[in-house]
């Protein structure tokens, strides 16, 4: 029998169809016989404690000129789906939040909802990785200035980001002189009124910030190592970073290891941790990527084996 996989994500005509991850795993729920559907954020909604979904029939092509076709709407219950896939970028924002209540009630009435949207809310990307400090560099989560810039005084070169960005958006590095301290805090901190994230600065950035996927707890044999630019901190692929795959290090394995369990028990299915040298960077628990590059540098097919997954959770 037929399942069924509904969607929720960005507008599809605007990604980019070579790299996207979110057609990759489309692509192997198709392969594998699942029916598609499509969803954007304004098409959910609750009614009367029902979760509802306005949702169009999809078939999607491995094609970079053609890489999708949609069939009309329908207004259907999210619960009677087989499996939801909640793969919408940040920001997030409250409209993110609102998305993952609707979603929540589609859980609690039948679906499988990827990844559970209540660990949605709970893991903030940035600040989950206090849960495991023992793989992580030093690491502080505040918005007084006198505390950040204290947390500079010790480490001397750190990087500073905001708690609700992607894609290398907002990451500053400050060194030992100091140079701009006090403006990074008060822009990332709007004065005082926003927590961000300080980190001692990592030196083996330059070999690349690696994105380890983690299937229900488990990792992907090969990372992408993300490579920076020359005179860039960021190595994210959006940020200009090259792609590199490497077989996953005897470290990489150790942090795998010590946050596979805390995921599988929240239900996130699909994850990417970042990794810097020896140290846990951020967990991406709303929509991981890297699959594409993964699949397409060392022969693998990371879809299939997260449709598998699913598969697996419904049976």
């Amino acid at each position: 029998m037929s399942r069924t996989l509904a969607v929720v994500m960005d507008p599809i005509g605007s990604i980019k169809p070579y790299k996207d991850t979110t057609l990759a795993l489309m692509l192997a729920a198709q392969k594998r016989g699942w029916t598609l559907r499509y969803i954007e954020m304004q098409d959910l909604w609750l009614r009367d404690g029902i979760a509802m979904a306005r949702m169009r029939p999809l078939t999607v092509f491995d094609d970079a000129k053609r890489w999708f076709e949609l069939g009309q709407a329908q207004e259907r219950r999210l619960g009677e789906i087989d499996a939801v896939f909640m793969r919408k970028d940040p920001p997030f924002d409250l409209e993110y939040i609102a998305a993952t209540y609707v979603l929540e009630r589609a859980e609690e009435q039948g679906a499988l909802v990827v990844n559970r949207p209540r660990a949605l809310r709970d893991a903030n990307e940035k600040v989950f990785i206090s849960w495991f400090a023992q793989c992580c560099a030093p690491t502080l989560i505040a918005r007084d200035a006198a505390t950040l810039r204290a947390f500079h005084a010790e480490h001397r070169d750190v990087i500073y980001k905001p708690l609700d960005g992607m894609g290398g958006a907002g990451i500053f590095r400050v060194r030992p002189d100091g140079l701009n301290l006090g403006a990074v805090i008060e822009t990332l901190t709007d004065n005082g009124r926003r927590h961000i994230m300080a980190q001692r600065y990592i030196p083996e950035i330059v070999h690349g910030d690696k994105r380890v996927l983690m299937i229900d707890g488990e990792p992907v044999s090969h990372a992408l190592a993300r490579i920076p630019q020359h005179g860039e901190v960021r190595g994210n692929l959006a940020a200009g970073g090259r792609g590199e795959p490497r077989p996953l290090s005897a470290r990489d394995r150790w942090i795998a290891a010590q946050v596979g369990p805390k995921l599988r028990e929240m239900g996130l299915l699909f994850v990417g941790l970042d990794v810097i040298g020896d140290y846990l960077t951020e967990i991406n628990v709303t929509s991981p990527t890297c699959v594409r590059e993964l699949d397409a540098g060392c022969g693998l097919d990371i879809g299939s084996d997260v449709i598998a997954a699913i598969e697996r959770k419904l049976t």
